[in-house]
């Protein structure tokens, strides 16, 4: 396993449990006690954490929002099935496609990379890093105030260049989706860009892994309703996929392929 993707396993753990053992991590990553310890140091160095006799405790905004560059690692093999799959629910007469940005949407543009004749928008800066580069595709990026967090550009130089565009098509990633709370996002100003980008297009579809059904963010983006499509992971819960059904979008779950033997 990658540094990086351990530091987010890590970081997952003192999100949901608030503190961590060395002992513990050292079994569940399968590296040394060593390893674990220069990995705890390192993130202690970023204010990510707190060192403690033994492990660490979550240190400020670690609770709150996982930083991008540490989302990578998490949950590969689902967010590349619902990539290809929401790749394939894209009509052939789309030419204009809305992305913001998350470690979904990041792999759902790597499959829209190869499409011909498209014209992307984005507030995301790695997405449009990945992006540039092909002569297939015409690039739009939005302006305004960078989050470190997602990468992302928000605010109002962002939504008034969404302001004056008409997008065939917007795929949304987020951060939790239920029933009641709707598709939210860990910030708001996030949140009052994502739902420019809503409001741009034709036709919306939400992209998250199944460990985001039932999970509220502090923002809302938008309603349930509001999607046309939800594309998720086979472990998503059926009562959740059902629950969102019954408010009209359509949930594609999709299969995880299993690893080759070798």
């Amino acid at each position: 396993m990658r540094q990086e993707d351990r530091l987010g396993l890590i970081l997952e753990q003192l999100n949901q449990h608030g503190s961590v053992g060395v002992g513990e991590l050292a079994g569940q990553l399968a590296v040394s006690e060593a390893s674990v310890r220069r990995d705890l140091h390192l993130l202690e160095q970023q204010k990510l954490l707190t060192r403690t006799h033994g492990g660490a405790v979550a240190s400020g905004g670690v609770l709150y929002e996982l930083p991008m560059r540490y989302r990578g690692g998490q949950h590969n093999e689902a967010k590349r099935a619902i990539a290809r799959c929401t790749a394939s629910l894209l009509p052939a007469d789309v030419t204009s496609v809305g992305l913001n940005g998350g470690t979904t949407n990041t792999e759902v543009a790597r499959a829209l990379a190869t499409r011909p004749r498209l014209r992307v928008v984005t507030n995301a800066l790695n997405i449009a890093s990945e992006l540039a580069v092909r002569s297939n595709i015409e690039l739009v990026v939005c302006g305004g105030s960078a989050r470190p967090e997602s990468y992302e550009l928000v605010g109002p130089l962002a939504e008034l260049v969404l302001s004056n565009l008409n997008l065939d098509l917007a795929i949304i990633g987020v951060d939790g989706l239920s029933a009641a709370a709707g598709f939210t996002t860990h910030h708001e100003v996030e949140a009052h860009t994502n739902r420019a980008l809503v409001r741009a297009a034709g036709r919306v579809i939400v992209v998250a892994d199944s460990s985001k059904l039932g999970r509220r963010g502090f923002a809302k983006i938008c309603d349930i309703s509001a999607a046309s499509d939800i594309v998720t992971d086979e472990h998503a819960d059926p009562k959740a996929v059902a629950e969102l059904e019954r408010l009209g979008p359509r949930v594609h779950v999709v299969q995880i392929p299993q690893p080759e033997v070798p």
